[in-house]
């Protein structure tokens, strides 16, 4: 099969001018998976993380891989020799460019763990195609192509699942629970943290990529540079043409707390401070923090540990500070702080929300059943959201109103236009 890039993304283009004239019928290559049958995968992407996804979903005996797919040939054959190990059984193959698995009528789902500014586009196209996605986090680089992939996998009836693996464990559930049980009283103020900042690269200079790299289809729609081997493959996360740094790594696992027990919506404004970095080549901030104001809560990301009890010893962590009490978790604590006394637990709240059958298990039972996954794409859009504004509010070393019915700032042309970012030719957002 050979496709040229335009080709396929003309195809899609016209797939959502289609769409505009009214609810559309699922693409011809998608099929629907019964509770019985295997669903078979595709994996792109498959470098430290992607081999993650690899060897999560071959543990599943109703879950069969067709395909592995990266950028780099090199990694792509060292994932199917990993496959082969895990299934000695697989017919799986191996490709450089992964719409070549979207008009696969076989395939039914595509894992994507790329790089954050390939993560919009190459769900859009999977879910034009009729294809489920789980897809690694940040949900996006920017604000338009959150609403984007929202509204994509809306139109074409897609299960989405956000890679936020820790949303499914029982510790995020039982502080969900306890903070909705009013027990702490009226929650006021929320406190984020995750200690670092970016790394030290050094000045690499420029060179000519790995013979196994197509570097121009690794930058896809980010802007033209010369190859560097500070960027890529793992370092990109601390360029803003490809990422927003620790803060944009670990914003969604840790902010995905607060805003799945208090059903937050955006933020009204954001400020953001921080240090650019001045010994080294990256250019995401050495340590960013930010100030949120929603209707009624305050909240505010910090690169350092709050002076607050419960903090000590969490170099990441989330604080409910309510009218009655307050609560400070991390990943796989908590500490509840009440009448004057510390707690592990309350056994008297009762915990209502069902557990998790698993992260990876939750989306291949939603893509048999077409239920709402654990973090799905309406979830990742609402928590994604004050992250960009953040970036963006730092970028312009300003305070910044948001617009949630317009889904604008208030008054500023500057921080509109950083709303999308022009995608490089012949790459373009569908919308």
């Amino acid at each position: 099969m050979k496709l040229s890039r335009r080709h396929v993304l003309t195809a899609a283009a016209a797939g959502l001018a289609e769409a505009s004239l009214g609810f559309p019928a699922v693409a011809a290559s998608a099929r629907a998976v019964s509770a019985n049958e295997k669903i078979v995968v595709a994996h792109v992407g498959v470098g430290g993380m992607g081999m993650g996804h690899l060897e999560w979903f071959a543990g599943f005996p109703d879950v069969e891989t067709a395909a592995v797919c990266d950028v780099d040939s090199a990694r792509a054959d060292a994932a199917l020799a990993k496959l082969k190990e895990l299934r000695p059984d697989t017919r799986a193959v191996t490709e450089t460019d992964f719409r070549r698995l979207l008009d696969r009528p076989d395939i039914d789902a595509i894992t994507y763990a790329t790089p954050d500014h390939w993560h919009a586009l190459s769900a859009i196209l999977s879910f034009q195609a009729g294809k489920h996605v789980y897809g690694e986090k940040p949900l996006c680089y920017d604000i338009a192509e959150g609403e984007a992939m929202l509204q994509a996998c809306r139109r074409y009836r897609r299960v989405f699942q956000l890679g936020t693996q820790i949303h499914a464990g029982d510790n995020y559930h039982r502080v969900v629970e306890l903070v909705r049980s009013g027990v702490l009283g009226t929650i006021q103020t929320v406190r984020l943290w995750k200690v670092g900042g970016d790394v030290a690269t050094g000045f690499t200079p420029d060179s000519d990529p790995p013979p196994t790299l197509d570097w121009d289809m690794w930058l896809g729609p980010a802007p033209r540079r010369p190859y560097n081997p500070s960027i890529c493959p793992f370092n990109f996360r601390y360029y803003w043409d490809y990422s927003s740094g620790v803060f944009g790594d670990f914003w969604c696992h840790v902010a995905d707390l607060p805003f799945w027990a208090l059903s937050l919506g955006a933020p009204r404004t954001v400020s953001a401070t921080g240090s650019d970095p001045l010994d080294h080549m990256v250019t995401t901030p050495g340590f960013m923090d930010a100030d949120f104001e929603f209707t009624d809560l305050k909240m505010y990301w910090s690169s350092r540990v709050p002076a607050i009890p419960g903090a000590e010893n969490r170099g990441l962590g989330i604080q409910f500070a309510g009218t009655r009490g307050e609560l400070v978790a991390d990943y796989d604590s908590r500490t509840i702080f009440l009448d004057g006394k510390q707690h592990d637990d309350l056994p008297e709240v009762a915990a209502p929300l069902p557990r998790s059958p698993g992260h990876q298990r939750n989306f291949l039972d939603c893509v048999k059943s077409g239920a709402e996954p654990e973090s799905s794409i309406a979830h990742a859009a609402r928590l994604s959201l004050p992250m960009h504004l953040a970036t963006i509010a730092y970028r312009l070393g300003r305070t910044l109103t948001w617009d949630a019915a317009q889904a604008c700032f208030v008054a500023d042309d500057a921080a509109n236009r950083m709303r999308h970012r022009p995608y490089r030719a012949p790459w373009f957002l569908p919308a």
